[in-house]
């Protein structure tokens, strides 16, 4: 299999331990390879290897120090990108010589020989579920294995987690101000930082509670499904009515067919124009409007949606798509609805809701009332909760600039540090005490109360006995004594899995569809309290250790 001109390796070690024996598809974007990395991250396995280092087993924990966004919880994505990675990880001649020529000084052939060997058959890598709503100090991702070898992988596994979470983040944020009954989708592409910005963000804001996607690329590598109409470039290309030559459309059920759509759709507008209902607020409709409405209705008679704001929302956009509605309607076809890209939103979608309840009402045409009205430009989280605030009647949101490039944050910040080596716990120390490392190999629970939200993450050391349901257990701080707890949990759920065993025998936990991954982020934030996961002054979740565990020998203050 090839990727980008790039040769997929997969080792038979690998391939004994995926259940299915199936060989794993690359990463997505074919520039992830073993040289997507440091440079220091080979220095380092040259010097490992130079000292007889390079085989030690060693332990290293990827996690984050804060929540993004002002917020109290990240969302985890990423994994599946790692796996893939970690599965096919294997140089080229061709990539062993340009590391050759890329390192300080000079190498001995034999390590170059080392590099052309190496592989992931001996990594074991454990994890959250794709997904999970995740806190500080708690490892996403343990790597285990040769030192050397799991060196290399830091950088790219940070680099595939960091805006992967962002992302995801972001979007959970803004469906949960947008509420579970809207519609949102992802039109970032145009602004994304650059194609794999574009494309991962539109895999990420589907995970993170997205509906849909404008990227066709996304669409058809993740089978995210696309929405997308007309640009106002479609509207102000067209004159007039005069200008539409085929003018025919067959009824929806193929019975008959009306000769010419365009005067229905005049004789339509004119009975609109002077409802009394309505004021007779109608006047002179935009006629290049109107034509380009006809034209994209004659094309997609079963998906007309129109873009109403070119000219005049309330007095040309909205009339004229209720002309090509009901003409539509006559021949049996149900419009979708409308959308909006400037000006007052909450103002707007009221009106035009107001005018579509009374065409129902007055020219008897059952659902009119409900036509779609989605609502786009530069929106993010203030906007939307302006929006909601203000009362609307908004059905879908289209997201883009402020969604796909994290605009309100650069980055996660996620790192990637040496617990364990050889069995004997390793920390890293700081003046900075958020900076300080949690040593030793852990093991990750988040116990859940009787009302089923999730009360508490709390880490242990592997060989410590797991927190049992209905017993009652003393939680600390990992960094303040002082800060402890008595959980009886009613749900204890270990967080850290296995999805690469390596040569170890375990059991591989099968990497989940797209849309299930989408699912368990939705079902994770619902068992969420809805204090730790508000917009404003959200409460701090609590991430403690077990108090018997004291990671190493040593308090893990």
């Amino acid at each position: 299999m090839q990727a980008g001109g790039r040769i997929l390796f997969i080792t038979m070690e690998a391939r004994a331990s995926q259940n299915a024996g199936r060989v794993m598809d690359g990463p997505t974007n074919p520039m992830v390879t073993p040289l997507l990395t440091d440079l220091y991250q080979f220095t380092m396995a040259y010097a490992y290897w130079k000292a007889g280092k390079h085989n030690e087993r060693a332990v290293f924990d990827l996690y984050f120090r804060k929540n993004p966004f002002g917020g109290e919880f990240t969302v985890f994505a990423g994994l599946e990108e790692c796996i893939k990675l970690i599965a096919n990880f294997k140089l080229t001649e061709e990539e062993v010589s340009f590391i050759h020529k890329s390192l300080p000084g000079s190498c001995e052939e034999g390590f170059l020989n080392y590099l052309r060997e190496i592989d992931c058959s001996d990594v074991e890598v454990y994890a959250i579920s794709e997904g999970t709503v995740v806190f500080p100090k708690v490892p996403l991702l343990r790597l285990e294995g040769p030192v050397a070898v799991v060196q290399l992988l830091e950088t790219p596994v940070l680099n595939l987690v960091n805006f992967a979470s962002l992302v995801t983040t972001n979007a959970a944020r803004h469906r949960l101000v947008a509420g579970q009954s809207k519609m949102l989708f992802e039109f970032g592409l145009r602004r994304a930082q650059g194609p794999d910005g574009a494309i991962g963000a539109s895999k990420y804001c589907y995970i993170g509670g997205f509906d849909a996607t404008s990227n066709v690329a996304a669409g058809r590598l993740f089978g995210i499904p696309l929405r997308g109409t007309h640009s106002h470039a479609f509207v102000s290309s067209f004159m007039s009515p005069d200008e539409i030559l085929e003018r025919s459309l067959c009824s929806s059920d193929g019975s008959s067919t009306c000769e010419d759509f365009v005067t229905l759709v005049h004789s339509w507008l004119s009975k609109i124009q002077w409802l009394k209902s309505l004021g007779g607020i109608f006047g002179e409709t935009n006629q290049s409007e109107l034509a380009a409405f006809i034209s994209y209705a004659l094309a997609f008679p079963n998906n007309f949606l129109a873009l109403v704001d070119t000219y005049d929302v309330i007095r040309s956009g909205v009339p004229n798509f209720c002309a090509v509605a009901l003409a539509l309607s006559d021949l049996g076809y149900r419009a979708v609805g409308i959308r909006l890209d400037s000006g007052d939103l909450a103002y707007l979608s009221s009106e035009a809701r107001k005018i579509f309840h009374t065409i129902e009402k007055e020219l008897g045409v059952p659902g009119f009332g409900k036509m779609i009205i989605t609502a786009s430009n530069d929106l993010n989280e203030e906007t939307l909760d302006a929006i909601r605030k203000q009362g609307h009647e908004v059905d879908c949101f289209g997201i883009g600039t402020y969604l796909v490039t994290c605009y309100a944050q650069a980055a996660l910040g996620c790192v990637f540090k040496l617990v364990e080596i050889n069995n004997q716990p390793r920390i890293k120390l700081s003046e900075d005490v958020s900076k300080v490392s949690i040593p030793c190999k852990k093991r990750c629970y988040r116990l859940y109360g009787k009302e089923g939200y999730s009360l508490v993450d709390i880490m242990t050391g592997e060989n410590e006995p797991c927190p049992k349901v209905g017993e009652r257990i003393l939680c600390r701080h990992p960094f303040s004594e002082s800060q402890r707890a008595y959980v009886v949990p009613k749900r204890v759920e270990e967080l850290l899995k296995c999805y690469w065993p390596g040569k170890s025998g375990k059991v591989r936990e099968e990497l989940p569809a797209l849309k299930d991954i989408r699912d368990h982020c939705i079902k994770q934030l619902e068992q969420m309290r809805p204090d730790h996961i508000r917009r404003l002054n959200p409460t701090p979740y609590k991430v403690q250790s077990n108090d018997s565990n004291r990671v190493g020998g040593a308090s893990l203050t």
